[in-house]
């Protein structure tokens, strides 16, 4: 199987490219701010995809089924080679993306063997393969092929021209490898009197200093390095992770009192959306300052804190919400609902069982709810011009058949 081709857009140079299309296009709708402490059963601000979408992708997505929709906001982990569970789960409920889960030594080619056994899987839209490969303690591909990717307080170390240099390098290994999407950077700020107690970022090495304009800075080297290989970026966690103390994965009710929507340690993430990072991955913290009652993928207040005053047009992504402790009291087929109703596009599910599950709950809750039905759609046309973007699919277009 020949590799897919890249045609990597950031945002803006997407709106640019697709300005001179048909009129049969769907324009932005410009999203209503929501503040904090809005009522947790009001959804966020609706709004479509900011970029003018292509006809092609839009007449697809149109035709899809609700089922077929639902499916493209889901994100499956698969770990190691595909067990029959894993292959019928991928198949039935016609997930749109992976992400290859557990730490693999197989190499670049031998993920390219399993990524092209995955995408023979895929649907009419394809199917994106996505990895953490940030470095350090989360590098999740290793082997022949793949470099040894020191952690982010030593890539810091490289300056903004070295780390663009090296994160390039790095994005070419997983392009070779089939990979379309590296849930990378980390742009939360850890405070040097937090530092290791940190369990998330600080006590990994995952943070690239504790300061906004040090994280910012390298941020945006590293998204120009992956921009410059051809793979996109998912920038996380929103809205910071870097002051709390347990690690969401492991920990229910981690809750930080500090970060308010005007925060400073925002800003990676603003520089982030201006370079043109295709997603932000929301985490399953509790900002107290921001949405008390609820973890930041589940809160219109937060994710519209990204939508409206960080002006973030692109695929809003979730933390893990299949096996992560921080979501573990919500039942899994409401945890991608929840999360759509938020304002949130592609949830990932570490376990491919509760993948098919969350996929489920949306197709039986957009059943009963038109509005659902319609974030559920909307969505769906995000993602799937985000594939576009990625070379994933052409959306069936004859000129890029």
């Amino acid at each position: 199987m020949k590799p897919r081709p890249l045609v990597l857009m950031t945002a803006v140079s997407l709106t640019a490219a697709l300005a001179g299309c048909t009129p049969n296009t769907m324009t932005a709708v410009t999203p209503v701010p929501v503040t904090a402490g809005s009522a947790a059963s009001e959804p966020a601000p609706s709004s479509e995809p900011a970029v003018r979408a292509t006809s092609a992708c839009v007449a697809l997505v149109e035709g899809m089924s609700t089922e077929e929709r639902a499916g493209e906001l889901v994100m499956a982990g698969v770990h190691g080679d595909l067990d029959p569970q894993e292959r019928e789960a991928i198949a039935s409920t016609g997930v749109g993306s992976v992400i290859l889960m557990g730490t693999s030594t197989a190499g670049v080619a031998g993920t390219r063997e399993r990524v092209d056994a995955l995408v023979a899987l895929a649907g009419p839209t394809g199917l994106m393969i996505a990895a953490d490969h940030e470095g350090g303690q989360v590098q999740r591909l290793k082997g022949p092929g793949f470099a040894a990717i020191p952690p982010a307080v030593e890539q810091a170390d490289l300056g903004d021209e070295g780390l663009t240099e090296a994160a390039t390098a790095w994005a070419g290994q997983l392009a070779e490898a089939g990979v379309d999407l590296n849930l990378a950077p980390v742009a939360d700020v850890v405070p040097d009197e937090i530092g290791s107690d940190n369990e998330p970022i600080g006590a990994l090495q995952r943070g690239y200093g504790p300061t906004p304009g040090l994280v910012g800075d390298r941020v945006v080297a590293y998204i120009a390095g992956m921009h410059a290989g051809g793979v996109g970026t998912s920038v996380k966690h929103f809205p910071n992770l870097g002051r709390v103390q347990r690690n969401t994965d492991f920990a229910a009710e981690v809750v930080d009192s500090e970060t308010t929507p005007d925060d400073p340690a925002l800003e990676p993430f603003r520089r982030a959306i201006e370079a043109g990072t295709e997603t932000v991955m929301v985490g399953t913290a509790v900002y107290d300052q921001i949405d008390p009652d609820q973890p930041a993928a589940f809160s219109p207040a937060v994710v519209g804190l990204l939508r409206a005053d960080l002006g973030f047009s692109g695929v809003v992504v979730s933390d893990d919400l299949g096996v992560a402790e921080a979501v573990a009291g919500v039942p899994p087929e409401d945890r991608a609902v929840r999360f759509v109703l938020a304002g949130g596009d592609l949830a990932i599910s570490a376990d491919v069982t509760v993948a098919a599950t969350m996929v489920a709950g949306l197709v039986a809750a957009a059943e009963d709810d038109d509005a659902l039905a319609d974030r559920v759609r909307q969505s769906a046309l995000r993602v799937v011009e985000l594939k576009r973007a990625l070379g994933v699919t052409s959306c069936g277009a004859a000129s890029d058949g």
